[in-house]
């Protein structure tokens, strides 16, 4: 099911995620409400542990955009140009796979990344 309001999902417990969740938040006009995975009934919104372990999620009226979908549907929610540009470049192609690439090394990394800690590794496959 759907949240009445737009709603973006994040890792809480990436101090990377956060980080860059609130920056968001302050650079841009227009942000949805923003939750941690673990504060939310995440399979009330139709989406799996794996789902909300591996990609932010930005779910706005019945669309589910995950990973660099979700980052460049909140740029084209701006109100300004810049950002709209740069929304609908992230999800053209070739720039889109270029994104894709790009936000699946920053989601392995990111605990190697500044702000980063032990707890934003990306959870092991089990055998």
């Amino acid at each position: 099911m759907a949240p009445q309001t737009p709603l973006l999902v994040f890792d809480g417990d990436c101090a990377f995620c956060t980080t860059w969740v609130r920056r968001l938040e302050r650079m841009l006009p227009v942000f949805p409400e923003s939750q941690p995975w673990q504060w939310v009934d995440y399979e009330s919104l139709g989406l799996t542990r794996h789902d909300v372990t591996h990609y932010v999620w930005l779910l706005v009226d019945g669309r589910r955009d995950s990973g660099h979908a979700a980052v460049a549907a909140l740029f084209r929610a701006q109100r300004t140009v810049g950002w709209r540009f740069l929304g609908h470049l992230l999800v053209t192609p070739p720039f889109s796979w270029a994104a894709a690439m790009a936000y699946a090394l920053i989601a392995r990394f990111r605990h190697r990344l500044p702000g980063g800690t032990p707890a934003c590794a990306m959870p092991r496959p089990t055998a």
